[in-house]
């Protein structure tokens, strides 16, 4: 996949359940140290990658931006991803943390917001903080949004609690790790899967 035409003129963009188109292949900067990470970002853009994965957990979301801002490539042909962090779960403080996220990248808008994990012996928190991503969404800060690490009951719980079913889960995925029910649970709810190395991503 060196070939940046195969990367960029013939990826593939998977549609997700709002109608929004992901790239099917991306970079995620998961313990990148930020001293490395506008580099790795600049260097991915340049040969054809569309989609950056952050985090606020990462500590390299300003590094992202600075290189999403050299890269001379128009915003919409690029998708940026953002997680939000545990410590900032709850309605208002998930709002500020968005505006943190988003003023790190040198952002208008986010492609997809993503709750990074979510707190089973919480779930009162992780509820109202995707409640404050759906107002994102509402908003058109945000194009999609969606969640990471989540299992089928946590899915379950969270779509019967909420207004928009997650457009996507990211998850640890591969073919030693292959995930078959929760994918049927995605199927089921019209959720798609990204997957990643770790799931600590």
């Amino acid at each position: 996949m060196s070939n940046t035409s195969t990367i960029n003129g013939r990826s593939p963009l998977l549609p997700l359940n709002n109608g929004v188109e992901m790239p099917s292949l991306g970079l995620g900067v998961y313990q990148s140290e930020p001293r490395d990470t506008g580099q790795a970002v600049e260097t991915a853009i340049r040969n054809g990658y569309r989609l950056i994965d952050t985090a606020a957990a990462y500590f390299n979301e300003r590094e992202v931006g600075e290189a999403v801002a050299r890269s001379g490539i128009e915003r919409r042909e690029l998708f940026i991803t953002t997680k939000l962090w545990m410590s900032d779960y709850g309605y208002d403080r998930t709002l500020r943390a968005f505006d943190i996220s988003l003023r790190k990248l040198g952002l208008e808008y986010l492609d997809l917001y993503l709750l990074h994990w979510p707190v089973p012996s919480a779930f009162e928190t992780t509820v109202p903080s995707y409640r404050a991503a759906e107002k994102l969404l509402a908003d058109g800060r945000v194009r999609a949004i969606g969640v990471s690490n989540f299992s089928a009951p946590h899915l379950e719980d969270l779509i019967a609690r909420t207004s928009v079913v997650p457009a996507v889960n990211q998850v640890e995925l591969h073919p030693f790790f292959t995930q078959r029910e929760l994918r049927d649970t995605h199927a089921r709810f019209g959720i798609a899967t990204q997957s990643c190395l770790r799931s600590a991503a």
